[in-house]
């Protein structure tokens, strides 16, 4: 991990109508570095990461991304959409297009590949997330975490420097979550820069360099997993901790 930073955000606030859902961000993510960030319903956690790729956008406030100002606007956001890949909490995939084809169409429309670079980087990509033997099949043939492996391959295939997730795992059935997850670990294993909203705290724990919890719209605290889990400053962290903890005896 460099001690560069590849996300900046300096004092970023936003609002829907009334309503503030971001407040006083300020975050700063290395390059290589791991974030979960958790928190719960409505405090701002989807909204933040949609942020850094600017499905959002940002009243006040600055981000950074790789260097490039987004809150600039222009042709910038199109330079750091290239760069970050998001995985969502649905798969979003074309339902008319084979999963090689899902892969394949960004490559080919915005990085310029050939149809068959592109091919063959959709092929490295599915046989890295353990599906090559999908790529003729469409998304409805697939079970859920099929579909979110090949939203992560589609996502690895234009290159990205960051990986953004949105609660990747919410919307599957608990025994498919494990291997959206084994897909995960192993780009963070890679060296990849990922923040991921996600309630799977088993994940944080093997996973983050640092746990965000946000609550309010607000960062209220982060720290490293270890000290995060064991040792929580702030009430509202600990309150939540021991919601998620009681849940997950419950089940």
């Amino acid at each position: 991990m460099t001690t560069e930073s590849i996300i900046r955000m300096e004092a970023v606030n936003k609002w829907y109508g009334e309503f503030q859902v971001l407040t006083g961000i300020d975050l700063s993510v290395r390059q290589g570095e791991r974030i979960v960030i958790c928190g719960p319903s409505g405090s701002g956690k989807s909204t933040l990461i949609r942020c850094i790729n600017r499905l959002e956008t940002v009243q006040k406030g600055r981000i950074v991304v790789d260097g490039i100002d987004l809150t600039a606007g222009g042709k910038n956001v199109d330079a750091v959409r290239a760069e970050v890949g998001m995985v969502f909490q649905q798969f979003n995939l074309f339902p008319h297009l084979t999963i090689l084809e899902n892969c394949t169409l960004a490559p080919m429309r915005s990085r310029g590949m050939t149809k068959a670079q592109a091919e063959e980087v959709a092929m490295k990509y599915l046989t890295r997330v353990r599906i090559p033997e999908q790529a003729s099949k469409y998304p409805s043939q697939l079970s859920g975490g099929q579909q979110q492996r090949v939203a992560i391959a589609r996502a690895l295939c234009m290159s990205p420097k960051i990986m953004l997730f949105d609660e990747p795992t919410s919307a599957l059935d608990p025994e498919m979550v494990k291997e959206v997850l084994d897909t995960m670990i192993g780009l963070a294993e890679d060296g990849m820069t990922m923040l991921c909203v996600t309630h799977e705290m088993g994940f944080a724990r093997s996973v983050a360099d640092r746990v965000i919890f946000m609550a309010d719209g607000k960062i209220v605290e982060q720290a490293p997993p270890q000290e995060f889990f064991g040792n929580p400053k702030d009430e509202r962290t600990r309150q939540f901790l021991g919601q998620i903890l009681s849940s997950h005896q419950a089940h």
